[in-house]
């Protein structure tokens, strides 16, 4: 009895010693926003109550997807999956409440789909070239501009209609005015091309230089876009397609197949000898490669046999680690990564090898994560997370009734503590 007494007491002293301690299995992400449906800052009610009796403003039909942080703005992405989206690039203000209304980027006008259809000749019907049909991903720079990558294609899971070619506009976000557009070449473009990410390298202090890397997910390519010549160019290699024995998914309950190649890339840190990496994967891979941005920003060269051997195969995630989003952190080296498969958000300390053993899940929930969309490190140090519980969206049907779409927060040298990232 005595034994056991001790024994009981020693149990008692390890578990309050253990709840002394700073966290030692890691900050959980933070609830920053949600909603059950979004809802817009409409200029009134009647032009609210008009777009939803004219059918350009379907509730349910509007799921956010893609985020950017810049100062007090965070940038939320509404691509136009199906009619009914009252603007595709919003943003909502940093302070505000747990629901809020998303106001149109740059403002409702630039978000208003053309009264004209594309009559397949390659001719564009915007009404200037600030217009925004439809974008996934945008990215601001260290040079305070965002990168809006759009892709000019309306009502994609309907009857789908290609507005304009997809392009690069680029906005002055001190000003909101559009500095550029860049319409992408239609020799660039393959049958099942389909341009949704955008990946931006430049610094500040060299901000013409700047370099977009934008990945073709549907024919297994990255094109990249120069500033200074104004001009992109199509890149491919083996790497850049998908694993045919990662192909499947299972998430919230919602077993479906998806073919995508090359989406996940991030820009690494600068090396001594002034490259950098990029960081890449195909959406349907657990593999994990990188090339130098010399390679891509050479365009004979990078169209040339003598590259191939320049990509480089980093490793294996692991099982069922498939993951739609990737962003390099500066500040600590680590590579966070989407994991859809697991409704969690993992991560990779780029010092060390990856493999299986290197990975750690900054988080995992089966409500608020799941299909973890995308994500991004501001200049805080602070980790943006955005679900929308997309294969439901498209494959059977959200609950209105229930918080489907969420952003989440975490300090990233906290959210690592406890996981083999924190080195």
């Amino acid at each position: 009895m005595i034994l056991a007494t001790s024994n009981i007491v020693r149990s008692v002293i390890t578990i309050g010693a253990l709840l002394l301690l700073p966290d030692v299995f890691g900050v959980k992400l933070k609830e920053k926003f949600k909603w059950r449906e979004v809802s817009f800052a409409w200029p009134s009610e009647d032009a609210k109550v008009a777009a939803l009796n004219s059918g350009k403003y379907i509730v349910h039909n509007n799921l956010p997807l893609g985020l950017e942080r810049w100062r007090d703005k965070l940038f939320i992405t509404v691509p136009r999956w199906k009619t009914g989206v009252a603007a595709s690039l919003t943003y909502v203000n940093v302070s505000d409440g747990i629901s809020p209304d998303l106001r149109p980027y740059p403002g409702w006008t630039e978000n208003e789909l053309p009264t004209e259809r594309n009559d397949g000749s390659g001719s564009n019907f915007l009404k200037n070239n600030a217009t925004i049909i439809s974008t996934f991903r945008v990215r601001a720079d260290e040079c305070d501009r965002l990168w809006v990558m759009d892709t000019g294609l309306a009502d994609i899971l309907g009857d789908a209609v290609q507005y304009a070619p997809p392009s690069l506009v680029l906005f002055d976000l001190y000003t909101d005015k559009l500095i550029r557009r860049h319409f992408f070449n239609s020799t660039l473009l393959k049958e099942d091309s389909f341009f949704a990410n955008v990946i931006v390298d430049t610094e500040r202090g060299d901000c013409d230089n700047a370099h977009a890397y934008i990945p073709d997910l549907g024919s297994y390519a990255v094109i990249v876009y120069s500033l200074a010549e104004d001009r992109s160019w199509r890149v491919k290699h083996n790497f850049f397609h998908f694993d045919p024995l990662a192909g499947d998914y299972n998430i919230g309950g919602v077993n479906f197949q998806w073919t995508d190649g090359v989406f996940g890339m991030a820009v690494g840190k600068r090396l001594q000898d002034g490259t950098r990496p990029i960081y890449f994967h195909a959406f349907s891979s657990t593999k994990e490669f990188m090339v130098s941005n010399m390679v891509l920003q050479n365009e004979s060269y990078a169209q040339s046999p003598q590259a191939y051997y320049d990509y480089k195969l980093l490793g294996d995630r692991g099982p069922n680690s498939q993951s739609s989003a990737e962003f390099y952190d500066s500040e600590t080296g680590v590579i966070f990564y989407t994991q859809v498969n697991k409704d969690g958000v993992g991560c990779w300390n780029t010092i060390m090898p990856l493999n299986a053993d290197t990975q750690g899940l900054v988080d995992s929930d089966s409500d608020a994560l799941v299909f973890p969309n995308d994500l991004k490190v501001d200049n805080e140090g602070t980790l943006w997370v955005l679900s929308d519980r997309l294969p439901m969206f498209i494959f059977t049907s959200l609950d209105a009734e229930q918080y489907n779409y969420r952003i989440l927060v975490g300090e990233t040298r906290e959210i690592i503590k406890g996981t083999p990232c924190d080195k």
